[in-house]
């Protein structure tokens, strides 16, 4: 299986190390990008799920509210696109796929906010307070994986 993604993938590879992308990008842009989507985005999603869910005030909780809904979308699409980049930017550098913790935490992440996305888009399994509870729990892991994952990206960055 191992060889069959990094079959897949080689090609497209080779079409982004055609664009000459200097060495440093190619190695740090995938970490410099992914840390704005983490820390920023990331910590917005979380505290507005969090604001929505504990506060006493209507309208901070409905704003709150609204304003995760509008970016929980988006945060989900950049780590997904986030993770292609990465596991690109390791075959651009010829590094393996599966061999680091990295790889296995972003896949986690990944895993839980589609699981996450998917309890969302079924209305909380018609707004059960149960679902509601696990989704703003499986967030918070998923939030906390992201910066091990960020931690174990900047231990392999500079190990490669």
């Amino acid at each position: 299986m191992k060889e069959t993604i990094r079959e897949i993938l080689q090609p497209v590879a080779d079409i982004f190390s055609g664009f000459n992308t200097p060495e440093p990008i190619v190695h740090w842009g995938h970490p410099f990008f992914m840390s704005i989507v983490i820390f920023a985005m990331g910590s917005f999603v979380g505290i507005t799920g969090w604001r929505s869910r504990i506060s006493e005030d209507k309208e901070v909780k409905q704003s709150n509210k609204l304003d995760h809904r509008k970016l929980a979308p988006f945060l989900f699409l950049f780590i997904t696109l986030g993770y292609s980049g990465g596991v690109l930017s390791l075959i651009m550098q010829g590094q393996p796929i599966f061999e680091s913790y990295h790889f296995w935490t972003g896949s986690t992440v990944i895993g839980l906010l589609g699981l996450n996305g998917l309890i969302s888009v079924t209305g909380f399994g018609g707004e059960k307070e149960g679902l509601r509870t696990m989704h703003a729990y499986i967030g918070s892991i998923a939030l906390f994986i992201m910066v091990v994952h960020a931690i174990l990206g900047l231990k392999l960055g500079l190990s490669i």
